[in-house]
């Protein structure tokens, strides 16, 4: 069996990069996007470059039980997975009455339950190994409610409750639980989630690079929480000081800007 680290979203943003920062340690990869072409030209590039293998896998993980067929395919190829890093997922700056069903229901199979089955499939035999670590990325969103982007900040609440409880249920079990909370990153997100680029609050965003490395030494050292920058730090160090109403109308006139 060879041991590999499983990267969700892994044809652009942090998990591109979480993927190049493995490959530099020597670590064999499976790539799971939507993207097939995205994939094959990373898979060339870091087999090249780093000499491991890399495994791609074009699926959307947004699929009722797509993660069945991310276990097949791992047992087909007679992998094991060693590390999980839960990254794939989207936002939508819209209100909510004016939003697109179906986007915002794939938004949940996705940032939620994608992760979750992930987390579910492959926990049984880190568990079984006594190692294994599982690195899920939350946001700076999972601190408080956000007007005009109600269902991902939701959802990332959710990721970042069920990181924290996850990583109670394995303790003394030889497994790394961590959540990384990014704030505003360069990584195509705001393109993605508003289609436009240029706002406020992503003018200045934070080096993708430098953000997944903060969370895979995070994840090394087995932190609950990564917040990777100092601003990320302190905005949700006010978040939990401040008045929700507060919080909730900052979130607001932000996600407005988007």
């Amino acid at each position: 069996m060879k041991k590999i680290t499983l990267i969700t979203g892994a044809s652009s943003g942090l998990g591109l990069q979480f993927a190049k920062i493995y490959a530099s340690r020597k670590n064999d990869l499976l790539l799971i996007a939507r993207s097939k072409g995205k994939l094959e030209e990373i898979q060339k590039e870091l087999e090249k470059q780093d000499g491991i293998s890399v495994f791609i896998l074009p699926l959307d993980l947004s699929k009722k039980d797509a993660a069945i067929e991310v276990a097949s395919f791992v047992k087909q190829n007679e992998l094991e997975v060693d590390t999980l890093i839960n990254n794939a997922g989207y936002g939508d700056a819209t209100a909510f009455a004016d939003a697109d069903w179906n986007k915002q229901y794939g938004m949940v199979e996705l940032n939620i339950a994608a992760l979750m089955q992930l987390t579910y499939v492959f926990l049984p035999s880190l568990i079984e190994r006594k190692e294994g670590k599982i690195l899920n990325v939350a946001s700076l969103a999972s601190f408080g409610a956000g007007p005009y982007m109600a269902t991902y900040y939701a959802s990332k609440a959710f990721v970042l409750s069920f990181s924290e409880a996850l990583r109670e249920e394995v303790k003394g079990k030889g497994i790394k639980v961590s959540a990384l909370c990014p704030g505003p990153t360069k990584t195509g997100f705001e393109k993605a989630s508003a289609n436009k680029e240029g706002s406020p609050m992503f003018k200045h965003g934070a080096d993708a690079y430098k953000v997944a490395l903060k969370g895979v030494k995070a994840l090394d050292k087995n932190k609950a929480i990564c917040l990777p920058t100092l601003s990320s730090k302190l905005l949700a160090f006010g978040t939990r000081l401040a008045p929700r109403g507060l919080v909730r109308k900052v979130a607001g006139n932000a996600n407005k800007s988007l």
